[in-house]
């Protein structure tokens, strides 16, 4: 069954990595070994770099 969640999010720093933060409500949804597809659009660009 497809389930299909949207979510706006602002990309986190995690030492030199970017990081996308999944909510914990989503976390019985995505379970270890599920697999998603995941489609990033950029909404608003960062002014500082």
């Amino acid at each position: 069954m497809l389930k299909t969640f949207t979510i706006t999010k602002r990309i986190a720093k995690h030492g030199k990595q970017s990081v996308i933060v999944i909510p914990s409500f989503l976390q019985s949804e995505l379970k270890p070994k599920t697999i998603v597809e995941i489609k990033i659009n950029v909404i608003k660009e960062s002014e500082d770099v």
